[in-house]
């Protein structure tokens, strides 16, 4: 994806529903860092989020509420402590290792 991280405006409140293992819907998210079949990375108003699965694939986007749907088999559902970015990059260096 050329166009990663995509930042949009968001409201304070973050929501995030998750039907049957397949349908993940956010709100209050602030960009969309990265994102592949197995992977998405969020910053959520409430921090950074990981979500990991498979055939993982972007159903909504919508950039003026903040709003995300994700669909595809949900494995994990992770936030970060920490929303400084130094801190995501290391945890993420520690998952791939």
């Amino acid at each position: 994806m050329s166009d990663l991280p995509i930042k949009f405006e968001t409201n304070p409140y973050h929501k995030c529903i998750l039907s049957d293992r397949k349908n993940l819907e956010l709100t209050g998210v602030k960009q969309i860092d990265s994102f592949d079949s197995h992977e998405f990375l969020l910053e959520t108003s409430q921090g950074w989020c990981i979500i990991q699965g498979k055939e993982l694939t972007l159903d909504k986007l919508d950039t003026d509420r903040g709003e995300v749907i994700i669909k595809g088999l949900i494995d994990t559902i992770q936030y970060l402590n920490n929303k400084q970015t130094g801190d995501r990059e290391g945890f993420l260096r520690r998952l791939f290792q």
